[in-house]
């Protein structure tokens, strides 16, 4: 009995060790990937600003190209909004708003999710020029987790795991534009 009562202290001390660790620990993440389109930005900018063209390129939408979608609003436009309802575990159920557009320059957006996961993400998408023919597209996204979440934080690079989908995402927007 006595050994049960101590490993149940030592679970309890190491639960509550952690927790304060959480109170402690960072509760933001950033990812930031780009890519070099060998075409004009207007080209691009015109492509990327569409959020039904996501289906073409973002690896999350093209899991399940049978998920339930709807879309609210005028697309490529400022407070336009794409939901999305899907039983693949990775997508998920969220929504996807614009909030700004610069013509040819960057398009801020605000994604919510709501299941697996609950949370907001704050995410751009940047076009800018190399050459006369060339374009580089920056793809950002910035969240918050909330604590105790963010203890998930110490033990998985966000960078990482989330930037290979944009960088698998970014390289079939390269080939469908090219």
């Amino acid at each position: 009995m006595n050994i049960l009562i101590t490993i149940l202290l030592i679970l309890a001390g190491l639960i509550a060790l952690l927790l304060i660790i959480g109170l402690f620990s960072r509760k933001d993440y950033a990812i930031s990937r780009e890519v070099v389109i060998n075409k004009p930005v207007p080209v691009v900018f015109d492509y990327v600003k569409y959020l039904r063209n996501q289906e073409n390129y973002f690896k999350y939408v093209m899991m399940d190209p049978g998920m339930k979608k709807e879309f609210v609003g005028t697309d490529a436009t400022q407070g336009f909004v794409y939901h999305w309802d899907s039983e693949h575990k990775s997508v998920g159920k969220g929504s996807q708003e614009i909030k700004q557009i610069v013509n040819n320059e960057r398009i801020d957006y605000e994604v919510v999710f709501i299941k697996p996961f609950e949370g907001v993400l704050q995410s751009r998408l940047y076009t800018s020029p190399v050459g006369a023919d060339s374009t580089k597209v920056t793809w950002t996204a910035a969240s918050r987790m909330k604590y105790p979440m963010n203890l998930m934080l110490l033990f998985m690079n966000m960078e990482n795991m989330i930037g290979k989908d944009f960088d698998e995402s970014l390289q079939n927007l390269k080939k469908v534009l090219e």
